[in-house]
């Protein structure tokens, strides 16, 4: 089976100054994944990989650097899942932890009952950087918030013809304490089946949570076998939410679109990659 590895940075109005690196980031991190699959390492790795990698790239942050919730902290939420046995972890509410989507997978893999320090998950005493303090000072109200996502995301297929996913997030600037968003919730921020693909979506959690995006996404697929992703715009039409998906088929098939004026995504199918950020942009480099 040829490997397939997409990644998302998140959908949001990426300001200019941010362009450049926020593709630069997804474009790395899509890259860290498919060096896992490339070496046989299997969908679930790849995903965690290419997440961890986003989530550690000072652009498309959903760990150090997140955006802060109304009393200025920072809370992280992470959903992973195999789509060989349909084992998912997910966490939320997490502080201190930079990595949430490993311990997601500790999670799926070990005892939900364990702390994360217990299971070698490195903790971070200080997630809040300099930048996003400066800007939750400015954007003091959730729906101004609402504006801003870092949300990041990675579907895979592996040699052995598995899918997984991962999502993580940092919400919403300005969200209540304790706000529970899409991206933990199976079916919402993510899903994957080997029977049909792996979803990652991204956006206004509060309208992905309303129509189930993920599993609406590969309902549909199951239904035509053809990667779809239209459904972010239904989204939009029966909610009013904004938000973007990416997504990969079974058979090594993809697909990454959005509702919002940007979302930085790349992927990487036989040596090719994939890259963009604006409506309607894809561009493309053979890898050596």
């Amino acid at each position: 089976m040829k490997t397939v590895i997409v990644v998302h940075g998140g959908p949001w109005a990426i300001p200019d100054m941010l362009a450049e690196a926020s593709v630069a980031g997804v474009k790395n991190a899509v890259q860290a994944g498919d060096v896992i699959l490339k070496n046989g390492g299997t969908a679930t790795d790849a995903v965690e990989k290419a997440t961890w990698t986003l989530k550690n790239c000072n652009i498309s942050c959903a760990g150090h650097g997140a955006v802060l919730n109304i009393d200025g902290e920072v809370e992280l939420d992470s959903i992973i899942m195999d789509g060989e046995t349909l084992a998912t972890g997910a966490v939320t509410s997490v502080r201190n932890i930079t990595n949430s989507v490993s311990l997601a997978r500790a999670v799926m893999e070990k005892v939900s009952s364990m702390f994360a320090e217990h299971i070698g998950i490195p903790v971070a005493n200080d997630l809040v950087t300099e930048l996003e303090r400066k800007d939750w000072e400015q954007s003091n109200s959730y729906p101004d918030g609402v504006k801003n996502h870092d949300t990041v995301g990675a579907v895979a297929l592996d040699s052995l013809g598995n899918v997984a996913c991962a999502t993580s997030t940092g919400g919403i600037r300005n969200k209540m304490v304790g706000r529970v968003g899409d991206s933990p919730i199976i079916g919402s921020g993510g899903y994957a089946d080997n029977r049909s693909g792996a979803v990652s979506c991204t956006g206004h959690g509060e309208s992905i949570l309303k129509v189930t995006l993920a599993r609406l996404i590969l309902f549909h697929m199951e239904q035509d076998k053809i990667p779809e992703v239209a459904k972010t715009k239904y989204m939009g039409e029966r909610v009013k939410g904004c938000g973007g998906a990416i997504v990969v088929s079974s058979t090594g098939d993809w697909a990454a679109s959005f509702t919002t004026p940007r979302m930085a995504w790349a992927s990487i199918k036989e040596d090719v990659l994939h890259y963009g950020l604006n409506p309607k942009e894809d561009f493309t480099e053979v890898l050596k």
